[in-house]
């Protein structure tokens, strides 16, 4: 098999000035450099991947009224949580006073279900504004 020695090397993030040197001298020895041929594979694998296919979900339908339902405020603990959701609380009380808001502190973080959560907004919420940091 014939390898590119520049491409391989470039690969290797190796600049074209190793090609001027000798390959034998960097061996430390005397002996000439020999060329073998045979069935050698070099066997390479991508470290890019493949990244899973993407299934689009479409958004939930919004309400048509929030008046006399419950909104769950959740948050995943990050910094300024709760004062950002404390603002969203008070402009509902002062907006739309008959909303009633159950504001829920969720430690767990991002991308970690809390299961007693997501059965207590199935039961009682009509909607939930989830606040997750960076």
């Amino acid at each position: 098999m014939k390898i590119n020695r520049r491409t391989l090397l470039s690969a290797m993030g190796l600049g074209p000035a190793i090609l001027a040197a000798d390959s034998a001298s960097f061996a430390g020895s005397d002996k000439k450099p020999t060329s073998t041929t045979g069935t050698d594979k070099i066997e390479v694998l991508n470290p890019k991947g493949m990244p899973p296919a993407v299934t689009l979900l479409p958004m939930a339908k919004r309400p048509e009224s929030l008046d006399n339902k419950t909104v769950f405020l959740v948050s995943d603990g990050f910094a300024g949580a709760s004062r950002f959701l404390n603002q969203i609380k008070t402009w509902f009380n002062k907006n739309l006073p008959n909303v009633t808001i159950v504001y829920w502190p969720q430690e767990l973080g991002l991308g970690r279900n809390d299961p007693q959560l997501l059965a207590e907004i199935k039961a009682k919420g009509s909607a939930a504004i989830v606040a997750y940091g960076h």
